[in-house]
């Protein structure tokens, strides 16, 4: 594809193509061309409508907030409360620890039970202790 891109953006590599094909075969790749190039821009038009139409839609709203007495800053704040509630959302409390050990270093740590198995704890575990060993 990069070097189609190169051939056709090259007004040399273009001539040298045209003198090895038929003109008949070069009006016909012109014609298509033509017309993918007529569909592109059509495409770029009818997107150019769509983004204004969105922007008179924007507008409209804007003004008839302002009719209204509500700034987009209330809206904004409104519509933020309604996203995230913080207190619908409340952290739950931290889990009580289970397991009491003495770390490498040699000072004394807890551990929930959850999540990873402390590397103190394992070490003894594959030594043949029990878990029971360590419970508070």
């Amino acid at each position: 594809m990069e070097k189609l891109l190169k051939t056709l953006n090259n007004i040399r590599s273009l001539r040298l193509l045209a003198k090895e094909i038929s003109l008949e075969q070069l009006e016909t790749i012109f014609q298509k061309l033509e017309l993918v190039v007529k569909e592109r821009r059509d495409e770029v038009a009818q997107q150019q409508k769509v983004q204004e139409a969105h922007q008179e839609k924007i507008e409209k709203y804007k003004e008839l907030l302002k009719s209204e007495g509500i700034s987009p800053e209330e809206l904004l704040e409104v519509m933020n409360l309604h996203r995230f509630n913080p207190s619908q959302h409340k952290k739950r409390a931290p889990r009580p620890a289970k397991y009491q050990y003495i770390d490498l270093d040699g000072s004394q740590k807890t551990w929930t039970g959850q999540g990873r198995t402390p590397k103190a704890i394992q070490i003894q575990l594959d030594n043949g202790a029990s878990l029971e060993n360590f419970e508070m």
